[in-house]
């Protein structure tokens, strides 16, 4: 019986080895096949979300300085929100900062018309207030300006609603020149208020703007249109409002003051046309330009109303040509009647226009299909 026994012991315990290392070997699968599972579930969890506007063109608004004839990009800005257009970004420079920043906080058509009665309510004493002594002889004293800046910055602080660069519902960047290096400053956070009032400081007619322990003057001198600021943010779609034509034509000075203003705008020109011309591939410029007619000096308001209605048609021009945003069935006037938008009122794509003073496009190398850049000639 003894061996009997043992034999049938040995059977017996052999048998419930072999489950037993059976049972450890599917629990122990079991449990890394679980394990991979929850990896996998956790991976996917941290793994970001694509966005479904990665691959859409980028789009940047840049405005260009031009002193009082900034009432031009207030008419181009109306039929732009009109059309539904809202960019990603937005650069400033000079004027073009006051109304990019003003812009960047309510980029809708009420903020828009409330810029506009900005604009309307203008005049020399609120934005240049004059002292009891004033005349040509204050451009000869030992001081920083002819001006104080006081009436600009509370046109600024009116316009912006936010207190800060970063608060702007549209990421926007200001340019400054700097007194320090003569380099240039982009606000890109920080005190909105200070950062616009740094970049529109004409020099001689406003003081420089200090901030941080640095003094700043206008940004339109080592940057009026900031095109390349653009781009080298990754803009694929810039969309440049100027104050005046692209191309300017130097008169016959009479003065030697006419003759440094004709230098100054020769230099702020030429590296408009440089950026234009060295484009990247895939890089779509569409460039507002104002008329040629307006104000006939840097204080002169009188003519900001027919200012606002050259950017209008600049706009209008735009929109039919290339198609900004979002066309809307109509438009409401000022007086409360529907009139036709752009896109419909002036006939289809590719027709002759009448009312634009000017306008023009620039394509990077290998954005419409490999071809070299495109410079159209203006609209007539």
């Amino acid at each position: 019986m003894y061996p009997a026994a043992v034999s049938s012991f040995a059977v017996v315990f052999t048998i419930f080895v072999v489950a037993t290392v059976v049972l450890m070997v599917l629990v122990l699968r079991f449990t890394l096949q679980r394990a991979a599972a929850a990896r996998a579930r956790w991976l996917a969890e941290e793994e970001p979300e694509e966005d479904p506007d990665e691959d859409r063109p980028r789009t940047a608004l840049v405005l260009a300085g031009g002193g009082i004839r900034g009432a031009v990009q207030i008419g181009m800005l109306q039929v732009l929100t009109e059309h539904g257009f809202v960019p990603d970004r937005i650069y400033g420079s000079s004027v073009g900062a006051v109304n990019g920043a003003v812009f960047a906080g309510d980029p809708t058509r009420e903020g828009v018309q409330r810029m506009t009665e900005i604009w309307r309510s203008l005049t020399r004493e609120t934005v240049y207030p004059q002292g009891r002594l004033h005349g040509p002889w204050l451009y000869l004293q030992q001081r920083d300006s002819v001006f104080v800046n006081a009436g600009l910055r509370k046109v600024i602080e009116e316009g912006i609603g936010y207190e800060r660069l970063e608060d702007a519902v549209i990421p926007i960047e200001v340019v400054a020149t700097s007194l320090t290096d003569g380099g240039e400053r982009w606000f890109t956070y920080g005190p909105a208020v200070e950062a616009v009032l740094a970049s529109s400081a004409i020099p001689a007619i406003f003081p420089p703007v200090e901030v941080d322990g640095e003094r700043f003057i206008d940004g339109s001198v080592v940057n009026d249109v900031p095109l390349r600021r653009a781009i080298d943010g990754g803009a694929t779609r810039i969309v440049v409002l100027l104050c005046a034509p692209p191309a300017f034509t130097p008169g016959s000075p009479r003065r030697p003051v006419e003759a440094m203003l004709n230098a100054l705008m020769i230099s702020i020109h030429a590296r408009f046309a440089r950026d234009l011309a060295q484009l990247p591939a895939g890089v779509e410029v569409i460039v507002c330009s104002g008329g040629e007619e307006g104000a006939r000096e840097f204080d002169d308001f009188s003519t900001t109303e027919a200012l606002i209605a050259q950017g209008r048609d600049e706009a209008a021009e735009v929109i039919r040509r290339y198609g900004l945003g979002r066309p809307e069935p109509e438009v409401t006037t000022p007086s409360g009647v529907a009139a036709p938008t752009a896109s419909s009122a002036d006939g289809p794509p590719g027709g002759d226009s009448g009312g634009a003073s000017g306008m023009a496009v620039a394509v990077g190398p290998d954005a419409a299909g490999g071809g070299p850049s495109s410079h159209p000639e203006p609209g007539t």
